[in-house]
């Protein structure tokens, strides 16, 4: 299937030689990070430690990290309930964030969004309902347009599952209709809860074969390897501020994991897996900046380690962390 995709046209060496050193390690730790927060977090849920639900980000570390390079965090952000990572590079802490999966007081969300919930000053939330953030992100590019803030766009991650929604259609159509600044990112990794997208979605680019029923471009970027995000992101946001045209863009990437925790995920094979791991997006990364001397082993593997210590102390952290008091439940209720 990879061989038949075909991808926006980059060039590995071109961001290589754009991005500084300092810049591209630095976007590896960002991916870490994200892998072992995943980890340590799924561990605690196992446990018992976390209540609800929980969907992992591990696999598709490289589109959300490619995004944050490529355009900035003083851009408007919404993602739906697989929101860990976002959160994570919008400025959230590990700790703050294990609280909240807690449930404790010190929480990102005060303990009472949990794991699908997340915020920050530029993150306008994970969505639990399905294609639920697509009209947020709308809005945001409104207001960014309203306001003149020319140089700020709406980002709306949403999965292959959300393509299927009205509220995706409707929401796309006002932005094309209104030259709204919003990139809309489909998050293609393959399944949804379970189904294979070719058999709920009708057509094969979710991206590129709907873009044109709204007037809009659309693209089809590699979401495993963070060169090819970061090129296309770049080329769209550097447009965008001067068009102010809405794009619709799907990054094929794909989930380690299940749905969430509770999914076994046997719709696909082990195999299919092993096979798809094989394209583990940090190891891409890793691998182009040893070729090119930036990084050895033994460097890796310090850094890993120490992204693994990081949420290792969010854990106990949490773990010490008091529980909400019941009295400021209705407390910062914006209705009833």
């Amino acid at each position: 299937m990879e061989q038949e995709i075909k991808y926006f046209p980059s060039n590995k060496l071109d961001v290589l030689k754009s991005l500084s050193k300092e810049a591209l390690l630095e976007n590896l730790k960002r991916m870490l990070l994200i892998r072992n927060f995943e980890t340590r977090a799924e561990v605690a849920y196992l446990q018992g430690k976390v209540g609800g639900f929980f969907h992992s980000y591990a696999g598709q570390e490289a589109v959300q990290t490619a995004v944050l390079e490529a355009i900035g965090p003083d851009n408007w952000y919404v993602t739906s309930y697989r929101c860990h990572a976002l959160a994570l590079l919008l400025g959230a802490t590990p700790n703050e964030i294990m609280a909240e999966l807690y449930g404790r007081a010190a929480g990102n969300a005060l303990g009472r969004g949990g794991s699908m919930h997340l915020y920050t000053d530029r993150l306008l939330g994970g969505y639990g309902i399905v294609g639920g953030q697509v009209p947020i992100a709308t809005g945001a590019a409104f207001t960014a347009k309203y306001r003149g803030n020319k140089n700020e766009v709406a980002v709306c991650f949403l999965g292959d599952g959300a393509v299927a929604q009205g509220a995706f259609h409707e929401a796309i159509n006002m932005a094309a209709l209104w030259d709204l600044p919003c990139i809309y990112v489909i998050e293609n990794n393959r399944w949804g809860m379970g189904t294979a997208v070719e058999n709920a979605i009708s057509v094969e680019r979710l991206a590129e074969d709907k873009a044109g029923g709204y007037g809009i471009k659309g693209y089809t970027f590699d979401g495993m390897d963070f060169f090819n995000c970061y090129a296309g992101f770049k080329k769209i946001y550097l447009e965008m501020i001067e068009n102010s045209r809405p794009v619709l863009v799907e990054v094929i990437t794909s989930r380690f994991k299940g749905h969430s925790v509770s999914d076994p995920g046997l719709y696909r094979t082990k195999e299919s897996l092993k096979f798809e791991m094989q394209r583990d997006p940090i190891q891409i990364l890793l691998s182009a900046l040893m070729e090119q001397k930036m990084i050895d082993e033994e460097t890796f593997k310090t850094m890993d380690k120490e992204q693994r210590e990081i949420c290792l102390a969010s854990m106990k952290y949490a773990d010490e962390c008091p529980w909400p008091d019941t009295i400021t439940l209705e407390e910062d209720v914006f209705a009833p």
